[in-house]
């Protein structure tokens, strides 16, 4: 058997031009299935394309975006701002293990050192997750003079306490590094949280919670559905 030309109209073609009705017949079987075949590569690559489209969809909603314009409020959280007894120690959990990036590390000066009483010294490191505007943490550390820590500490988070969440698509990832900080404390680890929404059906969280090096109480969590929005 000769191979078949390419296209549709030409195999039909070069059968229909065969002298023996036997050949005629098994040429057409073939080019049959070549047709079935290439429908049914296209069914497949529709299909993909229609997965693609809806995974690159869910994965978008899941990012952080403004609100519209028309239900804009003139406030924004800027930053929240850890006093550390060690930048280094803390920059060790929030760069190296969470991976967020530094866009401001500055040891900021006031006086004259000669003159203790009147002398102050710190450092602060900004950093940033996908904003540098909002939602930014800082570090601030008390050089000169220092700062006595607190007295208190309780179990659990009391009136007063603020909990950080921070959000990491790679939560598996990080977790391994997040629990060798040295001085921090495995609160809870990742576990699936659901939360109801309004209308039925609810947003699941793989939630987990630690204490820094410095007490403050973080949950690192990752978002399964789409996060809540003003409709919940």
């Amino acid at each position: 058997m000769h191979p078949l030309p390419l296209g549709e109209d030409a195999d039909r073609g070069f059968c229909d031009s065969l002298p023996s009705e036997k050949g005629h017949k098994k040429c057409d079987m073939l080019v049959r299935k070549k047709e079935f075949e290439g429908m049914e590569m296209k069914k497949l690559s529709a299909c993909m394309k229609v997965i693609i489209i809806f995974t690159t969809l869910s994965a978008a909603s899941l990012l952080a975006k403004p609100v519209p314009e028309g239900q804009r409020v003139p406030v924004d959280v800027r930053r929240t701002t850890f006093v550390v007894k060690d930048t280094d120690a803390s920059l060790a959990l929030y760069r190296d293990a969470l991976g967020m990036k530094v866009i401001y590390d500055q040891v900021l000066e006031r006086g004259d050192f000669r003159q203790p009483e009147s002398y102050k010294k710190r450092r602060l490191v900004l950093l940033r997750a996908n904003d540098d505007f909002i939602g930014v943490l800082g570090l601030l550390q008390y050089m000169a003079p220092l700062k006595p820590e607190h007295q208190d500490r309780f179990d659990v988070p009391v009136p007063g306490d603020p909990i950080v969440v921070i959000n990491a698509e790679n939560l598996e990832q990080v977790w391994a590094k997040v629990v060798t900080i040295p001085g921090l404390e495995v609160v809870d680890a990742p576990e699936r949280v659901e939360y109801p929404r309004v209308g039925g059906g609810v947003i699941a969280v793989m939630q987990s919670m630690v204490r820094d090096p410095n007490g403050y109480w973080i949950e690192i969590n990752k978002i399964l559905d789409a996060p809540a929005d003003s409709n919940d």
